[in-house]
Order: structure tokens, then C-alpha cells, then sequence
């Protein structure tokens, strides 16, 4: 019984570290992108909160292995604390792509000639399910993962039809093409990621591992 509470004890201290990484990494995606169609540098800033992403999925990785190692908790536990793991590795990425967000502006610099409409499109759909997928593992509802799954083909269409778009019919300014492609890629992992985080709350609910 003492086992059970101890071990109960860590998974609600792992749930709540992964809240944490939740409202930073939604914090630190939301300014990249914000600072990248307004052209405002907050390369160390988001650097900054990148790394603190990155400590806390270590920590949370730790204290998993210890959970693991201290108490052999049974199926049920052993999945959960999988999709633990899963969850603060797609939320350590959320911040790993903002920052290389970040990097694109600093490394171009000037972009005032590019139109970033679709940028911001992509930015909104793909916060959109960042939101929501955080929301479907705070509540542990389907629908919201469900949801965030349905949403995945917009920004992955964005992203092709602008790469084939550069490709096939290139604009006056490279740079902007060159820029704007980057970006959209980067949050197409996001928008990806997302997916990945909603597919381990399923598992959790379910036990049933979704098609990634």
C-alpha cells in the first residue's frame, strides 16, 4: 500500500512538471513566431527557455527510471509512464523548433520584403494544436485528441504547396523563399508533434497506440 502511494505520489509530480513545460513551450512557440512575422529578436529569450525545456524533460526522465526501478508498477502504470516520456520529449521539441525559428530571422536578417501571410497562417493553425493537444493530456479527453489529429493535414498542406510553389515558381526575392520554406517546415514538426502528444493520450485512455 505504501508502494502504491509512493508511486502515485511521482506520477502526480511528473503530470505536473509536464504542465509547466506545457505553458512554457506554448509561451516560447508562440513568441518565435510572433517575433519572426514582426521581425523582433528574441533569439536568446527563446534560447533561453529552450534549454529549460530541455532540463526539465531530463528531470522527468530521471525520476521515471527511479519510478520504474523502485516500485515495478504494473501495465496500466508502466503506460503512463511511457507516455510521459513521449509527451515531454514533444513538448522539449516545441521548444527546439522555436528556437530554430528564432535562428532563421537572426541569420537573414531583413525581411521586410517577404510577405508572411502564409507563415501566419501556419503559425496560427499549428498553435491551434499545440493548445489543444496540451488541453486533450491536462483533461485526458479524446475528442481533443481526436481533434488535434484532424487538424494535422492544414499546415502539412501549407508547407508542400509553398515548397512546390518555390520550386516550380520561384519569387523575385530567393531570400524570401528560402526563409519562408524553413519556417514552415519548422512548424510542420511542431504541428507534428502536437499530433504525437494527442497520440499518447489515446494510448493512455486506450492502451491502443494510434498510426503516427
Amino acid at each position: 500500500m505504501e508502494s502504491r502511494k509512493l508511486l502515485d505520489i511521482g506520477l502526480e509530480r511528473i503530470n505536473s512538471m509536464l504542465i509547466d513545460m506545457a505553458e512554457l513551450s506554448e509561451l516560447t512557440v508562440s513568441k518565435s513566431i510572433s517575433a519572426y512575422t514582426d521581425e523582433k529578436d528574441v533569439l536568446s529569450e527563446v534560447l533561453e527557455n529552450s534549454r529549460k525545456l530541455k532540463l526539465i524533460k531530463d528531470d522527468i526522465g530521471d525520476l521515471c527510471v527511479e519510478l520504474i526501478a523502485r516500485f515495478q508498477p504494473v501495465a496500466s502504470d508502466l503506460r503512463q509512464i511511457r507516455s510521459y516520456l513521449e509527451i515531454s520529449s514533444g513538448l522539449d521539441r516545441f521548444g527546439r523548433y522555436a528556437y530554430d525559428i528564432s535562428q532563421v530571422l537572426d541569420t537573414v536578417g531583413d525581411l521586410s520584403m517577404c510577405d508572411k501571410t502564409v507563415v501566419k497562417q501556419a503559425g496560427l493553425q499549428s498553435k491551434k494544436m499545440m493548445k489543444l493537444s496540451i488541453k486533450a493530456f491536462t483533461t485526458r479527453q479524446l475528442k481533443f485528441a481526436e481533434k488535434v489529429k484532424e487538424m494535422d493535414e492544414v499546415v502539412d498542406n501549407l508547407y508542400r504547396d509553398y515548397f512546390k510553389k518555390a520550386i516550380n515558381s520561384p519569387g523575385k526575392n530567393p531570400i524570401c523563399d528560402f526563409s519562408t520554406t524553413l519556417v514552415l517546415r519548422y512548424l510542420e514538426r511542431i504541428a507534428d508533434h502536437a499530433t504525437y502528444i494527442s497520440d499518447s493520450v489515446i494510448y493512455v485512455k486506450t492502451g491502443k497506440k494510434t498510426n503516427q
